[in-house]
């Protein structure tokens, strides 16, 4: 039996999966298996997933379209290893990832982990801008695959390790989208279980190719952090409103010519000031000034994307309990 097991849901995305397959194929350390969960696409993965098969331990599934959250569970129950592992489709492993994940439960044994996310050298400049604005100490992702964190480790979907133990006690995902890795995260933490950060299993995140489909996915992520407070209300942090404030923030900002042409021109230095924060940044950090400006643009879509969705979704749940 493999000692671990890696779960990819796939949605329309061959392209995506040959390259992460790829990845997997060249890991130093070799006992996993790798089971394709083919989530009702339409543009299949098939003949992807046979290219792979005389490389890797894999196998290949094709099932009605039920979202990512049960996909994992249809893999979950399938799956013969001792940790389960689930990666989404965009991402690429270093093939040092298992010889890290191993060498850390040998030293320190999790029962779930998680492991931070980066951008690959090969990355287009758009990719690597909206890597850092998901990332950096400047926006929503400051505190996102990192040791210094308040509470307990919640790793998320994207690059995340579970014993099998934790999948037979908590049954999986109970919602298979909006949220649905962070509701995992919280029930695997209530239950009892440890969970960590392995800081060395890195993956590289390709993430969203143009800003409209990144606004979209951060959209729906800041109606996602709504949807869990609905099960868990007490998760729903100071924090978290961050991206709503900044969005609200604009509104006022927009007025303030007609309140106080003052307190406007301190608003817009503020203003001028942060997102500059964000361009020296991310220049230095990728060496870049295309980066550097691009991650300017990416840092405000994740913001007025996370806010609004956030917005839309919180006046939703205030109009559902209004009516119970």
């Amino acid at each position: 039996m493999p000692k671990y097991s890696v779960i990819v849901p796939v949605y329309n995305r061959p392209g995506e999966l040959n390259e992460l397959l790829e990845s997997l194929s060249q890991q130093t350390f070799r006992d996993f298996e790798v089971l394709i969960i083919e989530d009702g696409s339409l543009n299949k993965a098939v003949e992807i997933a046979e290219k792979w098969k005389t490389s890797l331990d894999l196998h290949y599934f094709y099932k009605e379209n039920t979202g990512q959250g049960f996909s994992r569970n249809f893999g979950f129950s399938r799956a013969k290893g001792e940790y389960l592992l689930v990666f989404d489709s965009d991402c690429l492993v270093p093939e040092h990832y298992f010889e890290a994940v191993e060498k850390h439960l040998l030293k320190e044994p999790l029962d779930a982990w998680g492991g931070p996310d980066k951008a690959h050298p090969a990355f287009t400049p758009l990719q690597k801008a909206i890597s850092y604005s998901m990332t950096s100490l400047f926006t929503t992702g400051g505190i996102r695959g990192r040791k210094k964190r308040l509470g307990a480790f919640h790793p998320r979907s994207f690059n995340m390790g579970i014993s099998r133990r934790v999948w037979e006690k908590t049954g999986g995902y109970i919602i298979t989208r909006m949220g649905e890795d962070i509701e995992f995260s919280i029930r695997i933490i209530e239950q009892g279980f440890r969970t960590g950060l392995i800081e060395e299993a890195f993956v590289y995140h390709k993430r969203r190719t143009s800003l409209s489909q990144f606004y979209k996915q951060l959209h729906f992520f800041g109606r996602a952090r709504i949807n869990i407070s609905r099960f868990f209300p007490e998760e729903l942090k100071p924090v978290h409103a961050f991206p709503a404030a900044f969005v609200a923030g604009l509104f006022l900002y927009l007025l303030l010519p007609l309140l106080s042409l003052k307190l406007f021109c301190v608003a817009t230095i503020l203003l001028v000031f942060y997102f500059l924060m964000i361009f020296v940044d991310a220049t230095l950090e990728n060496q870049s000034l295309r980066v550097g400006t691009l991650s300017v643009a990416a840092a405000f879509v994740q913001l007025w994307a996370y806010g609004t969705g956030f917005w839309q979704e919180l006046v939703r749940k205030l109009k559902e309990e209004k009516k119970q």
